[in-house]
């Protein structure tokens, strides 16, 4: 188990990897999945085998009740389908943390339960925020689950100019999931999950 990094300078990496992230151009992405609320797109990953996705829709909301939503804290565990627990296992100035959450089985459980330790970042961008992250080896492995791995990971929220009570809410994810899996389950997961992440969430917004 390696110790836990600074968090400042890893702060600070994310936040420009997940800018360079937002500053590529639209003709490298390919439309993955399309729905009322969203729209995702994928393209191979500079990190890892698998592809880094793009997930876009306007949510009905201002930005830090948004980003609230999304970060760790209170509401997340609530409302995210997907997501079983998150424990908070550190916690740094300036908006960082490390925690450690679970996610439920996928495709009638083809992709089993996963677990995962990350550190969180959230931090102003433009007139909006910024909620990013990236996994930590750190922290026993629990039995009972496979230890996933998200490479840099982050969701843009900005005010609509002429809406301010709408947000554009842009999501870079590229999750390794780990174990025997098929990459073709993979993909078709990762589409479905970050279009019915902004479904799941307008609803929790909502209430």
């Amino acid at each position: 188990m390696e110790p836990l990094p600074s968090a400042a300078p890893l702060a600070t990496k994310l936040r420009n990897t997940l800018v360079q992230y937002h500053g590529i151009a639209d003709s490298e992405w390919r439309v993955a999945k399309k729905t009322k609320d969203a729209t995702v797109w994928r393209k191979p990953s500079e990190e890892f085998s698998g592809y880094l996705y793009k997930a876009q829709g306007v949510v009905e909301d201002v930005t830090n009740r948004i980003v609230d939503h999304i970060r760790p804290g209170p509401y997340r565990l609530h409302w995210d389908s997907l997501m079983t627990t998150m424990d908070i296992m550190e916690t740094f100035e300036e908006n960082c943390c490390v925690m450690r959450y679970t996610t439920a089985g996928q495709l009638w459980n083809i992709i089993a339960p996963r677990e995962f330790v990350d550190f969180s970042y959230t931090t102003n961008y433009e007139d909006g925020l910024l909620t990013c992250g990236i996994s930590l080896d750190y922290g026993e492995v629990r039995p009972d689950f496979v230890r996933g791995f998200n490479h840099p990971c982050g969701w843009f929220c900005v005010p609509l100019k002429d809406y301010p009570n709408h947000s554009l809410l842009t999501g870079y994810i590229q999750t390794e999931l780990r174990g025997m899996l098929p990459q073709s389950a993979v993909d078709t997961a990762m589409a479905s999950t970050l279009a019915n992440f902004y479904s799941d969430l307008k609803k929790a917004l909502k209430t």
